[in-house]
């Protein structure tokens, strides 16, 4: 079993069986997007209680398929287990999702950042990088991922826009206080 296999069905085993199967089967089709929203679904119908590890875990899943803007809501109002984690998903808590401008990097002078993912531990935060539309808003897809400082005044490692796993494991594993 590849690690993203491994992954995914770990993630559905969050859910009792044989809603736990219908999501590894959504993985066997290719159906990613479904199995994400039965996953949630199944969570949030099943009051099923979530380390912020694995409810970070789900969100980043959720923005390499597409999904996260969608399945956000439903993520946040899953119960946690109240133990500690490493990480928690910052989407929801409006004073640190706060978009931050102005940073120096030329890669990132252009776009919007949104604080996602922090870490408890260090407080470096995970943040996405959007381009600002006419239509006042920022874009859907994320074009760049960002780790930052704790107070968000600069980047330590940017990644290009299809390497979310790839931040989000460095964020978890990459930490100093670790």
């Amino acid at each position: 079993m590849d690690e993203d296999t491994a992954l995914w069905y770990r993630i559905a085993d969050l859910l009792p069986e044989p809603a736990s199967k219908e999501v590894k089967d959504c993985w066997q089709i290719g159906e990613q997007e479904c199995g994400l929203g039965l996953l949630v679904e199944g969570l949030l119908a099943r009051q099923v209680p979530i380390g912020g590890a694995d409810r970070a875990q789900i969100s980043v899943l959720a923005e390499q398929w597409g999904e996260r803007e969608r399945l956000t809501p439903g993520l946040l109002r899953c119960p946690g287990d109240s133990a500690p984690a490493g990480v928690r998903l910052l989407d929801g808590e409006r004073d640190e999702a706060e978009v931050v401008t102005g940073w120096s990097e030329p890669e990132l002078a252009d776009l919007v950042l949104v604080p996602w993912i922090g870490c408890t531990r260090c407080g470096r935060v995970l943040l996405r990088a959007h381009t600002w539309e006419p239509w006042d808003d920022f874009s859907y897809l994320a074009e760049r991922y960002v780790i930052s400082t704790p107070d968000c005044d600069a980047a330590l490692r940017i990644f290009p826009f299809d390497s979310v796993g790839e931040a989000f494991a460095e964020l978890l594993h990459g930490c100093p206080e670790a």
